[in-house]
Protein backbone atom coordinates (compact mmCIF):
# COMPACT_ATOMS: atom_id res chain seq x y z
CA UNK A 1 0.00 0.00 0.00
CA UNK A 2 1.29 4.10 -0.91
CA UNK A 3 0.34 6.66 0.71
CA UNK A 4 0.17 9.87 -0.53
CA UNK A 5 0.43 13.75 0.65
CA UNK A 6 -1.00 16.88 -0.45
CA UNK A 7 0.52 20.82 0.18
CA UNK A 8 -1.69 23.61 -0.32
CA UNK A 9 -3.84 23.35 -3.08
CA UNK A 10 -2.21 20.11 -5.09
CA UNK A 11 -3.75 16.97 -5.64
CA UNK A 12 -1.83 14.29 -3.69
CA UNK A 13 1.51 13.29 -4.22
CA UNK A 14 2.40 9.39 -3.76
CA UNK A 15 4.59 9.03 -0.57
CA UNK A 16 6.10 5.45 1.03
CA UNK A 17 4.33 5.69 4.33
CA UNK A 18 1.82 3.98 5.84
CA UNK A 19 -1.54 5.26 7.25
CA UNK A 20 -1.61 3.95 10.38
CA UNK A 21 0.42 1.45 12.33
CA UNK A 22 -2.66 -0.72 13.30
CA UNK A 23 -5.44 -1.67 10.99
CA UNK A 24 -8.67 -3.80 11.81
CA UNK A 25 -9.38 -5.70 8.43
CA UNK A 26 -12.77 -6.10 6.64
CA UNK A 27 -12.75 -9.62 6.24
CA UNK A 28 -11.20 -12.89 7.11
CA UNK A 29 -9.37 -13.43 4.21
CA UNK A 30 -5.54 -13.78 2.85
CA UNK A 31 -6.55 -11.99 -0.52
CA UNK A 32 -5.48 -8.45 -1.10
CA UNK A 33 -8.33 -6.09 -1.21
CA UNK A 34 -8.27 -2.81 -3.30
CA UNK A 35 -7.39 0.01 -1.68
CA UNK A 36 -5.47 3.81 -1.00
CA UNK A 37 -4.16 5.67 1.30
CA UNK A 38 -2.96 9.21 1.04
CA UNK A 39 -2.02 12.27 3.04
CA UNK A 40 -3.44 15.87 2.95
CA UNK A 41 -2.39 18.87 4.64
CA UNK A 42 -4.87 19.45 7.82
CA UNK A 43 -6.98 22.41 6.27
CA UNK A 44 -10.69 22.49 5.00
CA UNK A 45 -9.04 22.33 1.72
CA UNK A 46 -7.25 19.48 2.05
CA UNK A 47 -10.65 17.69 3.47
CA UNK A 48 -12.48 18.96 0.31
CA UNK A 49 -9.58 17.11 -1.48
CA UNK A 50 -9.79 13.87 0.60
CA UNK A 51 -13.85 14.01 -0.03
CA UNK A 52 -12.92 14.69 -3.39
CA UNK A 53 -10.55 11.27 -4.07
CA UNK A 54 -12.82 9.34 -2.46
CA UNK A 55 -15.56 10.38 -5.02
CA UNK A 56 -12.66 9.53 -7.49
CA UNK A 57 -12.09 6.06 -6.24
CA UNK A 58 -15.04 5.00 -6.01
CA UNK A 59 -15.67 5.39 -10.09
CA UNK A 60 -12.31 3.75 -10.19
CA UNK A 61 -14.04 1.22 -8.30
CA UNK A 62 -17.04 0.91 -10.88
CA UNK A 63 -19.03 2.58 -8.52
CA UNK A 64 -20.28 6.03 -10.13
CA UNK A 65 -19.99 9.28 -8.67
CA UNK A 66 -23.69 9.69 -8.76
CA UNK A 67 -24.45 6.16 -7.19
CA UNK A 68 -25.90 5.95 -3.66
CA UNK A 69 -22.34 4.19 -2.32
CA UNK A 70 -20.23 6.76 -4.09
CA UNK A 71 -22.17 9.55 -2.55
CA UNK A 72 -22.28 8.14 0.89
CA UNK A 73 -18.62 6.90 0.94
CA UNK A 74 -17.96 10.45 0.08
CA UNK A 75 -20.29 12.29 2.60
CA UNK A 76 -18.41 10.29 5.49
CA UNK A 77 -15.30 10.98 4.45
CA UNK A 78 -16.18 14.64 3.84
CA UNK A 79 -17.30 14.55 7.60
CA UNK A 80 -14.42 12.75 9.18
CA UNK A 81 -12.08 14.53 7.24
CA UNK A 82 -13.67 17.92 8.12
CA UNK A 83 -13.62 16.46 11.92
CA UNK A 84 -10.07 15.90 11.53
CA UNK A 85 -9.20 19.80 10.68
CA UNK A 86 -11.64 20.97 12.99
CA UNK A 87 -10.90 18.73 16.05
CA UNK A 88 -7.67 16.97 15.40
CA UNK A 89 -5.41 19.31 13.85
CA UNK A 90 -2.05 19.46 15.57
CA UNK A 91 0.49 22.00 13.58
CA UNK A 92 2.59 21.15 11.03
CA UNK A 93 0.73 17.59 10.92
CA UNK A 94 -1.17 16.00 8.23
CA UNK A 95 -4.42 13.98 8.54
CA UNK A 96 -3.99 10.50 6.42
CA UNK A 97 -7.68 8.88 4.73
CA UNK A 98 -7.59 5.31 4.11
CA UNK A 99 -10.28 3.42 1.61
CA UNK A 100 -10.32 -0.24 1.49
CA UNK A 101 -13.02 -2.21 -0.96
CA UNK A 102 -14.53 -5.31 0.36
CA UNK A 103 -16.82 -6.43 -3.00
CA UNK A 104 -17.03 -10.16 -0.98
CA UNK A 105 -19.03 -8.62 2.23
CA UNK A 106 -20.56 -5.14 0.50
CA UNK A 107 -18.49 -3.18 2.33
CA UNK A 108 -16.30 -0.01 2.05
CA UNK A 109 -13.80 0.52 5.03
CA UNK A 110 -12.91 4.70 5.78
CA UNK A 111 -10.28 5.42 7.77
CA UNK A 112 -9.22 8.90 8.52
CA UNK A 113 -6.48 9.21 10.92
CA UNK A 114 -5.22 12.51 12.86
CA UNK A 115 -2.02 13.30 15.06
CA UNK A 116 -4.84 14.55 18.11
CA UNK A 117 -4.60 11.43 20.64
CA UNK A 118 -6.21 13.22 23.59
CA UNK A 119 -9.32 14.11 21.04
CA UNK A 120 -11.42 11.09 20.88
CA UNK A 121 -14.94 11.11 19.33
CA UNK A 122 -17.87 9.79 21.40
CA UNK A 123 -18.41 6.49 21.87
CA UNK A 124 -21.87 8.06 20.25
CA UNK A 125 -23.09 10.31 18.46
CA UNK A 126 -23.73 13.36 19.91
CA UNK A 127 -27.39 15.08 20.45
CA UNK A 128 -28.07 17.41 17.86
CA UNK A 129 -30.44 20.46 17.78
CA UNK A 130 -32.24 21.96 15.30
CA UNK A 131 -31.13 25.50 16.04
CA UNK A 132 -27.38 24.00 15.66
CA UNK A 133 -25.23 24.80 13.17
CA UNK A 134 -22.84 22.24 13.44
CA UNK A 135 -22.39 18.74 15.72
CA UNK A 136 -24.39 16.42 13.07
CA UNK A 137 -21.87 14.92 11.25
CA UNK A 138 -21.18 11.66 13.86
CA UNK A 139 -25.20 11.62 13.39
CA UNK A 140 -24.49 11.23 10.05
CA UNK A 141 -22.14 8.52 10.37
CA UNK A 142 -23.54 6.92 12.88
CA UNK A 143 -26.50 6.80 10.70
CA UNK A 144 -25.20 5.43 6.88
CA UNK A 145 -22.43 3.33 8.27
CA UNK A 146 -23.17 -0.03 9.55
CA UNK A 147 -19.87 0.44 11.81
CA UNK A 148 -18.14 2.96 13.37
CA UNK A 149 -15.20 4.02 15.83
CA UNK A 150 -11.92 4.96 16.61
CA UNK A 151 -8.64 3.28 17.62
CA UNK A 152 -5.05 5.11 18.96
CA UNK A 153 -2.76 5.37 16.45
CA UNK A 154 1.22 4.89 17.56
CA UNK A 155 3.55 6.74 18.59
CA UNK A 156 0.35 9.50 18.20
CA UNK A 157 -2.93 9.92 17.43
CA UNK A 158 -5.59 8.28 16.59
CA UNK A 159 -7.70 6.58 13.56
CA UNK A 160 -11.46 7.05 13.33
CA UNK A 161 -12.99 4.58 11.06
CA UNK A 162 -16.41 4.08 9.18
CA UNK A 163 -17.69 0.82 7.29
CA UNK A 164 -20.24 1.71 4.44
CA UNK A 165 -22.37 -0.65 2.42
CA UNK A 166 -21.72 -0.64 -0.84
Amino acid sequence: MTGTTTTSGDEPRRSAAPLAAETVTLADTDRELPSCAEQFVSSPRGAQLARRLAAQRMEEWGYPSASDASCTVALIVGELAANAVQHGRVPGRDFGLRLALDAAAGLVRIEVADAASAKRPPTAPPPSYPEDESGRGLLLVDGLAVRWGSLPRRPVGKTVWAEVPI
